[in-house]
């Protein structure tokens, strides 16, 4: 007998981890550090939130079913902002809102996979992205990344067989942090038009990317939506990650197969969530500016109190955005040392483990730090604890 859908694919490794704190005890004199997951704990700046309030109040068509595809307004609004920051040219039309950046991937691979057919994911993964095609029946092809943690085109180029549907990349990617290059973009952005198949790129973390200007030149191409599709969350910019909104930018064509998908499962966003979002994009830039300085540096952070561990044989093999991923020297698997960091150190966080295939290997001496949600103290405590490590 089959299995049901859910039985396809692991449990939620966020959720995983946070078991480990059961029964655990910290001392006052040190508390728990968690570095386990890349969301921000602060709810969203208080200028947004009085917004909220009076949209809560005001705005009646806030609390009823919208459109399947999002609010016109913040539709548009990314249409001429994302035109303007990437130098291309996007319509309203091509841009669909949805319940997170979550929900946007599903939705692309609903709307370009069949039963069988495969995608092409550099690893270690964004495992939310590998749960979905388990449950979808899709095959998770794994791309090794190449020097610095980026994916090569011409690796990948001998990964496409007749099943392959598309390429998935992240950038700057979850769990590596590495910022990828435009030059990458550009040769997987050519390798997936020649096949025939598209390119998803999720962006989530762009706006703490450290490079200035656009990250990349494929919405210049005037042809990009016969191959690209963009994915987007207002979760990290604007602190909204329990209102769930994200976005989607695709041809008009695949955006009318992701209708289908979005008005089945939530039938719209989340009213309240939209149009916070197209308050913070009017409103917030500068905020949102300086939130970016500060991942920045909190990143410089990593970078300067990493020799620590680079004496006893550690390795920083990428970092940016909201993430740090190590190489730990230790003989024992990731998998065995992340819980033991809870109780022996007061340090949460995730084993390389939970980003790769099973029969890929290099999971087991890695370890994820999402650092957005510790300052500069935190990150020193963090490193002078795994310092301390002895096995």
């Amino acid at each position: 007998m089959p299995l049901p859908r859910t039985a396809t694919t692991f449990t939620p490794p966020v959720m995983a981890a946070r078991r480990w704190l059961d029964g655990v005890t910290h001392p006052a004199d040190r508390p728990l550090l968690n570095v386990s997951q890349a969301a921000p704990v602060d709810p969203p700046p208080a200028p947004l939130r009085e917004a909220m309030a009076r949209i809560v109040v005001d705005d009646p068509d806030a609390h009823l079913y919208g459109p399947v595809l999002g609010l016109p307004a913040l539709r548009e609004e990314v249409a001429k902002q994302w035109s303007a920051a990437y130098g291309g040219k996007i319509t309203p039309a091509q841009v669909g809102i949805t319940s997170g950046c979550n929900q946007a991937f599903a939705a692309a691979i609903a709307a370009l996979c069949g039963e069988g057919d495969e995608v092409i994911i550099p690893v270690p993964y964004y495992f939310n992205h590998r749960m979905w095609m388990d449950m979808s029946g899709v095959k998770t092809v794994p791309l090794q990344a190449g020097d610095g943690m980026i994916p090569e085109a011409q690796v990948a180029a001998k990964l496409i067989t007749p099943r392959t549907r598309a390429i998935a990349l992240v950038s700057p990617n979850n769990p590596c942090g590495v910022e990828y290059p435009a030059e990458t973009l550009r040769a997987f952005m050519a390798l997936a038009r020649e096949h025939k198949i598209a390119l998803i790129v999720d962006e989530t973390y762009r706006d703490f990317d450290s490079r200035s200007g656009a990250p990349h030149d494929l919405f210049a191409d005037p042809n990009w939506a016969d191959t690209l599709i963009h994915l987007y969350s207002f979760s990290k910019a604007y602190r909204l990650t329990g209102h769930r909104v994200g976005a989607v930018i695709t041809s008009e064509q695949r955006m009318a197969e992701i209708e289908k998908f979005l008005d089945t499962v939530t039938i719209c966003p989340n009213q309240i969530g939209q149009r916070a979002a197209l308050w913070g994009m009017q409103h917030l830039q500068e905020w949102l500016a300086g939130e970016r300085l500060e991942i920045l540096d909190r990143r410089a952070a990593i970078t300067d109190n990493f020799p620590k561990l680079g004496a006893q044989g550690w390795d920083l093999l990428g970092c940016g955005a909201y993430f740090a991923y190590l190489k730990h020297p230790f003989p024992i698997s990731s998998a065995e040392l992340a819980p033991l960091l809870v109780r022996d150190s007061g340090v949460l966080l995730l084993p390389g483990t939970m980003f790769m295939p099973d029969d890929v290997p290099g999971g087991d001496s890695q370890l994820r730090v999402a650092f957005a949600n510790v300052d500069r103290d935190g990150i020193e405590t963090l490193f002078d604890r795994l310092s301390n490590l002895r096995f």
